[in-house]
């Protein structure tokens, strides 16, 4: 992928790289692979911003979209099992191993007009952007603050793990705009569909029953 802007819009908002990692595996909604080639990969990393924008991203391969879908699989199975408190050690030992590894380099360049932009002090490298997911990971899960607010969408047919750092830590949704709207959408339905069963009783009947006949039949 030449250097430039993300262009595939993605959905992010997850409140950590790691976690919207995870996200690609499981669409919005149902389950659909968005890391499906390297040209979507090389756009997820410059949309999450783990390599600046204008980044030259043609290195990138399918050798890179197998392993960053290993480090998803890894993140989400270690992410699970905390949630459900439970233990996911051999998760634990894949995610330390990436995130052992040194991350991308930065360095600080003038930029058109003379400010100063961020740029990678390298060509950009897999194992580098690995661990830097890795790492976000390993520091959201030893942060108890950070940690408490670590929440699955109560949506259905949505997995999305994200960050609650809303106001009393009442958010049950990924996306207000996404899941949330839906949600409110169907609740909404079933109010309506509920109501006109109290107003009309009979509404829901599809025939005769016990054998009786309606009152004025033959």
């Amino acid at each position: 992928m030449a250097a430039g802007k993300s262009a595939y819009g993605w959905r992010l908002g997850s409140g950590r790289p790691c976690l919207d990692l995870v996200a690609t595996a499981t669409g919005a909604p149902g389950n659909r692979e968005l890391l499906d080639g390297a040209e979507r990969l090389a756009d997820w990393l410059l949309a999450t911003g783990l390599v600046p924008e204008g980044t030259h991203l043609g290195v990138v391969d399918d050798g890179w979209v197998v392993r960053f879908r290993q480090l998803r699989t890894g993140v989400d199975r270690l992410l699970t099992a905390e949630l459900g408190g439970h233990r996911a050690e051999g998760a634990l030992e894949r995610v330390n191993a990436l995130a052992a590894m040194p991350p991308p380099g930065l360095r600080a360049v003038r930029g058109r007009g003379g400010t100063l932009v961020r740029v990678l002090s390298a060509d950009p490298d897999c194992g580098a952007l690995l661990a830097a997911v890795a790492r976000d990971a390993v520091e959201l899960l030893t942060d108890p603050v950070t940690r408490a607010g670590l929440r699955r969408c109560e949506a259905d047919n949505c997995r999305r793990l994200y960050l609650d750092t809303s106001r009393g830590h009442r958010r049950r949704w990924c996306s207000g705009e996404g899941c949330g709207n839906r949600e409110r959408v169907a609740r909404h339905r079933r109010r309506a569909a509920a109501a006109a069963a109290v107003a009309d009783p009979g509404s829901g009947r599809t025939g005769r029953t016990g054998g009786q006949a309606p009152p004025g039949a033959p």
